[in-house]
């Protein structure tokens, strides 16, 4: 585990390339107990990211066949990413406005140096990141 700020999270995420099926990726989750797949190209670089949500809404809802669907065609594309030197509080907003749970931590270089979800978080950032959404919600 590495550390944002005061929250430990996944520093070996399940990385796996854009041609693999959704169904392949959707194993390798349930084998990890992941909650998403960061998904690169041919390079290494981060191209998307797969979750559970994106396997129900834009394959299994859709009738597509797992087996024959590809990650690429449905993953998030361009995902939204932290970089190191953010805070733990900044990752909770990232995914607050952005309506999601996993954000890929990259580095400068574009290197993919883990994952960070939200069931990571614990009581206290939680509470602080409230606070400061009801803060935001009254000054509107």
């Amino acid at each position: 585990m590495r550390q944002l700020g005061d929250i430990a999270f996944e520093q070996d995420p399940l990385i796996l390339k854009a041609t693999e099926s959704v169904e392949e990726g959707c194993r390798r989750m349930s084998d990890r107990g992941a909650g998403s797949v960061l998904v690169c190209d041919e390079t290494g670089h981060l191209v998307g990211i797969f979750t559970g949500r994106d396997a129900v809404c834009r394959v299994l809802a859709l009738g597509k066949n797992a087996t024959r669907c590809t990650l690429a065609e449905a993953m998030t594309p361009e995902p939204t990413t932290l970089s190191p030197d953010q805070s733990a509080i900044d990752a909770l907003r990232l995914m607050w406005d952005g309506a999601f749970r996993h954000v890929p931590l990259v580095n400068k270089a574009g290197r993919i140096l883990g994952v960070v979800s939200r069931g990571d978080f614990r009581g206290l950032e939680l509470s602080r990141h409230e606070d400061e959404r009801d803060l935001w919600e009254h000054m509107r």
